[in-house]
């Protein structure tokens, strides 16, 4: 079995498979999100009390706190040969 991990900041992976999006946890629905996943037990705060820069919702409906930058655990997921679809190049026609 082969199972691809991606590394969310010190030390802590999750099964890349398994992460249904990678956010900013800045606007209020995403805190509201966060707050409920708390109350509900299904929170895990991989932060090691540094400040919350993204938020993985996993697809088992757990959601994960990383304070690294949410795109820079995307540009983890994607292979490097690949250019990520959402990056801007600049340039026309691409």
């Amino acid at each position: 079995m082969n199972f691809n991990l991606l590394n969310i900041g010190f030390g802590n992976v999750v099964m890349a498979d398994k992460v249904v999006a990678i956010i900013s946890p800045e606007s209020a629905p995403i805190k509201r999100m966060v707050q409920e996943a708390r109350e509900g037990n299904k929170l895990i705060d991989a932060t090691f009390g540094r400040k919350t820069r993204a938020v993985l919702m996993m697809d088992n409906g757990q959601i994960i706190l990383s304070s690294l930058q949410a795109e820079t655990i995307a540009h983890r997921l994607v292979p490097v040969e690949e250019e990520p679809v959402w990056e801007e190049t600049g340039k026309v026609g691409e």
